[in-house]
């Protein structure tokens, strides 16, 4: 049956509503929820109910941010804080991405400790920081983080000019471990008494961190930024050196292999080859007085950092004779000589 006029616009019109509340619903935003208080009280003080100050209950918190990191900040200022601190001790409550659990506990006590009016070096600092470094920790040079304000108060302690210790704290020497804290303290004080930029700084860090895995018991005592920088500057050479070895082997390696038509070559380390089959010996000169007596020992060098260090032992003895150095004769030991003959095997 034909629909009138009347009953077709009805019909459109009907139409017309249904398909803008189907609109209305695809771009309609869903209602948000509101502020999780509850929840940031909860994880505020998990772990610290002993050094609540204020009762949890009355906090009420006039905010409009549903941001978790924010939230739990204030509930942190809420239960523990009856002073003001700094902004580098409040970024624990905020994100501790890439922190241990371990990590994570101590800048909490330490917040707990300084927001509420206790002793900081007590709580844990004196293990790395004196009193006059606690003092200059809390109260720092500008915006800074966590490590970078107890590098800063470090530096303070040792420097009259403030921009000496706001440039350490910007090198890496903040991103350093903990457990090595003694020596770059020390590397802090020798920056101290001989400032330079911080891309200085930074560069020396490489150099230095590896003396000191080398040598626990390197030191910078008698050094100055002249002749640390000569010492650097070879060890570049040198790790180029190492470099050039390492890749002068691998392509040799793959010639061999292409002469076995592509047979699989002995598998080795990655920086270490395995040399030829003779194994490394020693030889004494028979002799009745001990203090004179000579042992020969021939060492086969089986990486480029061996070689490459051999080769830098055999530099002072160049100007003697053309034989001790061509056999690689290294002087060494405490009382007695005793000349190495190395051969790199290779």
């Amino acid at each position: 049956m034909a629909q009138s006029l009347i009953q077709r616009r009805r019909e459109a019109e009907r139409a017309r509503v249904e398909a803008y509340e189907l609109s209305l619903r695809h771009v309609s935003q869903r209602t948000r929820p509101p502020p999780d208080f509850k929840n940031a009280i909860c994880e505020a003080k998990r772990g610290f109910e002993a050094d609540i100050v204020r009762d949890a209950e009355a906090w009420q918190p006039r905010m409009k941010t549903r941001d978790a990191a924010r939230l739990r900040l204030s509930a942190a200022r809420h239960l523990f804080a009856r002073y003001p601190v700094a902004e580098h001790l409040e970024q624990i409550w905020i994100d501790g991405a890439g922190l241990g659990v371990d990590e994570i506990r101590l800048r909490k006590r330490w917040y707990i400790a300084a927001a509420g009016g206790g002793s900081l070096y007590a709580a844990g600092a004196a293990e790395w920081l004196s009193r006059k470094e606690v003092h200059a920790f809390l109260n720092p040079l500008g915006k800074v983080g966590f490590e970078a304000a107890i590098w800063q108060a470090i530096a303070r302690s040792y420097a009259t000019d403030p921009a000496v210790a706001m440039r350490i704290a910007r090198t890496r020497i903040t991103q350093t471990q903990r457990a090595q804290h003694r020596f770059w303290r020390e590397v802090v004080r020798f920056f101290c008494a001989h400032p330079t930029t911080v891309e200085d700084m930074d560069d020396f860090h490489d150099y230095l961190a590896d003396c000191h895995r080398r040598d626990p018991e390197y030191t910078l005592k008698g050094r100055s930024l002249i002749s640390l920088g000569r010492q650097m500057r070879e060890w570049h050479r040198d790790l180029d050196a190492i470099a050039r070895i390492e890749a002068a082997r691998r392509r040799a390696e793959a010639a061999r292999n292409r002469a076995r038509g592509l047979a699989e070559g002995p598998e080795q380390s990655e920086d270490r080859w395995l040399g030829a089959a003779i194994a490394d010996w020693s030889w004494t000169k028979s002799s009745k007085d001990r203090t004179k007596r000579e042992e020969y020992v021939v060492v086969q060098l089986r990486t480029a950092a061996d070689l490459v260090a051999e080769t830098r032992g055999m530099r002072p003895a160049l100007p003697a004779t053309r034989r001790n150095a061509s056999l690689g004769m290294r002087r060494s030991g405490r009382s007695v000589a005793v000349p190495r003959v190395t051969s790199s095997g290779c």
